[in-house]
């Protein structure tokens, strides 16, 4: 005869009438063995872990975990060694019937459930004396019998039953000694309130936690705070929390009220006039400069200057305008004013705001004298020094963002000139080679900001074909 034992719904209290598996620790088919916790059984109270009191087998899991409660004494699983056939195993199940239950403390193994044990209360404190009771609180009649058993001061305990009534299972958790926070065991819960409607594993993980259980939206059937629930609100353990610093507080963010000096009242004045009256259209290209930037290491070297590329480009745009006069104008009422030279501007960041000192005939000075001659106006814009005379007139204006790392941008007009050249970045990019491989070459974006009362669309486009074969060429520079 095979070795075939019930595992049912124990009963650990007198007022026990049901349960449910909160959690299955071994699965069906899964050998255990003798104090391994088999599964956790919640009731309307607590949750308590069942320890295997002999090796066998799971044979068959008949309940499985959820909100759903069985009655004390339901047939829970079979325990049965690894060969039993599965026909004893079902013939088994079919026969059985539920045993009559009682109190776990005083029942003296009467429950035929195997595993199922009540906390062991009459080991917790040996010191205690049995002692006569009276008292006008209400408790019932088991755990009045084993608080006098146990010796136990009741006044203390908060009864978890109905109206405040001190339940057996109150009993028990008072003869528990103070311990750290544990899954083991029974927990001390906090009782059910309409603001607090748990099942007894969310309260008892709660209260190993500290977590409060009012104001927690539960997500079980009726609102009723879940296992899930609280463990979304369990805080990782001190290793594994993350430092994030200080938490994130509003500081002061009052503004400091800087009123317009007068160089930045008139570039303010001139640029929205600018945007407001001149129809801006706009041309872009780019131009491969490997060549130019060989060049100018090796003119710096000869001429024992320290040109920059944007004087570079501040001599090809001179070059260019030169060679198309439509683009090198001002425009005045109903007037263009074209330059036979290039009086190119170029945008400065001083500390008293954008200015664009000019760089007078460019298109005349070599290189090198462009070099100077920027490093000096930028020298007088960063000290505040440029005069009326270093910024009047300018027949184009240039303005040069790369530096900052700024791939493109749409420059506006700086009147009465009819155009004004914007620069990128310098970009290293893929490219076809001849031979059909992938190269690489550096290349700077363009972007030419056009009045077009005065400057047609072509010719701002031919401007900047010729400015990109000087830029590409730049042998033409020294022509």
């Amino acid at each position: 005869m095979a070795n075939i034992r019930p595992f049912c719904m124990p009963k650990w209290g007198i007022e026990m009438t049901e349960g449910t598996i909160a959690e299955w620790m071994i699965g069906e088919g899964d050998a255990f063995r003798k104090g391994q916790v088999i599964c956790l059984i919640e009731t309307a109270k607590i949750t308590n872990e069942v320890e295997a009191e002999y090796d066998s087998v799971l044979k068959r899991l008949l309940t499985p975990a959820g909100d759903e409660a069985y009655p004390v004494g339901a047939l829970l699983g079979v325990f049965a060694d690894a060969d039993t056939p599965d026909a004893e195993v079902e013939a088994f199940i079919a026969g059985f019937k539920p045993a009559e239950t009682s109190v776990a403390a005083k029942s003296g193994g009467s429950a035929p459930a195997p595993a199922a044990a009540a906390p062991a209360p009459v080991a917790a404190a040996p010191a205690r004396a049995p002692k006569k009771i009276v008292t006008n609180r209400a408790i019932s009649p088991e755990a009045l019998k084993l608080a006098e058993a146990e010796g136990v001061d009741i006044e203390p305990i908060a009864g978890s039953g109905r109206n405040g009534r001190i339940t057996y299972q109150d009993v028990v958790q008072a003869l528990r000694p103070e311990t750290a926070a544990s899954y083991s065991g029974t927990a001390a819960l906090v009782a059910d309130s309409p603001e607090a409607f748990a099942s007894p594993l969310a309260r008892r993980i709660a209260a190993h936690h500290g977590i409060a259980l009012a104001g927690i939206t539960g997500t079980g059937p009726r609102g009723r705070i879940s296992k899930a629930d609280v463990l979304a609100l369990v805080k990782p353990t001190t290793a594994a929390t993350p430092v994030f610093g200080a938490p994130f507080e509003l500081v002061a963010n009052g503004a400091v009220i800087q009123p317009f000096d007068k160089v930045r009242k008139v570039v303010a004045k001139r640029l929205t006039e600018a945007k407001q009256t001149i129809p801006h259209f706009y041309l872009r290209m780019s131009a491969a400069v490997d060549d130019l930037i060989a060049l100018r290491k090796t003119a710096n070297l000869v001429l024992g200057t320290k040109a920059s590329i944007n004087d570079y480009i501040v001599k090809a745009v001179a070059m260019a305008l030169v060679k198309h006069p439509d683009v090198n104008v001002q425009v005045h009422g109903d007037t263009v004013h074209k330059f036979p030279h290039a009086d190119v501007s170029i945008a400065v960041a001083s500390p008293k705001g954008l200015v664009t000192p000019i760089v007078r005939q460019a298109d005349r000075m070599h290189i090198a004298q462009i070099a100077a001659t920027t490093r000096a106006l930028i020298d007088k814009a960063q000290a505040g020094k440029l005069g009326f005379e270093d910024m009047d007139g300018g027949t184009f204006s240039v303005s040069n963002l790369g530096m900052f790392g700024i791939e493109n941008f749409d420059a506006i007009i700086n009147p009465p000139q009819g155009a004004i050249l914007a620069v990128g970045g310098l970009n290293r990019v893929a490219v076809e080679a001849e031979n059909g491989d992938i190269a690489f070459e550096s290349r700077i974006s363009f972007t030419l900001s056009v009045d077009h009362r005065a400057i047609d669309g072509a010719a701002g486009a031919q401007f900047l074909q010729s400015l990109k074969g000087l830029l590409e060429g730049p042998e033409g520079l020294f022509a």
